[in-house]
């Protein structure tokens, strides 16, 4: 099933357009936020940061920004499509992020997680940071993963 999956960087303008589709959608509208998404975000052209594109068989299904610093990669605005969450590509896509810190060799990944998604992590091996290594806002929890 691995074999049906791929991350890859957004190349042209049909895989940057379903890139922040895909964010808009289920990181901002389906969140009541409307017209705030910035595709021109710095951020997402930061040396350093990598945006990515998860396909399932060839097909846009999820999204995430991988940002490295030194030995640590942190990753930011995960999504999977509203309809095809629950199915197995969320894992997927940590799985394949995973591999790519790896291969820019980092040590560890970290994520800011909404409170409602700790549970996913949590079974993808992520553990809530220690006091002292981030803070929880009313919004998201620190979670790490050592490589």
């Amino acid at each position: 099933m691995s074999g049906d999956y791929e991350l890859v960087s957004p190349a042209d303008s049909a895989s940057w357009r379903a890139f922040h589709d895909i964010r808009r959608e289920v990181l901002f509208e389906a969140r009541g936020q409307y017209g705030v998404y910035d595709e021109s975000h710095p951020d997402d052209a930061a040396p350093g940061n990598h945006p990515k594109l998860l396909l399932h068989r060839g097909r846009p299904v999820g999204v995430i920004r991988i940002d490295i610093s030194g030995h640590e990669a942190l990753l930011r605005r995960v999504a999977i499509r509203s309809e095809l969450q629950r199915c197995g590509h969320g894992r997927a896509l940590v799985s394949l992020a995973e591999a790519f810190a790896m291969s820019h060799r980092c040590g560890r990944l970290a994520s800011h997680v909404a409170r409602d998604a700790v549970g996913f992590y949590e079974k993808c091996g992520f553990t809530p940071a220690h006091a002292g290594e981030g803070s929880s806002d009313g919004h998201a929890v620190l979670m790490t993963k050592v490589l």
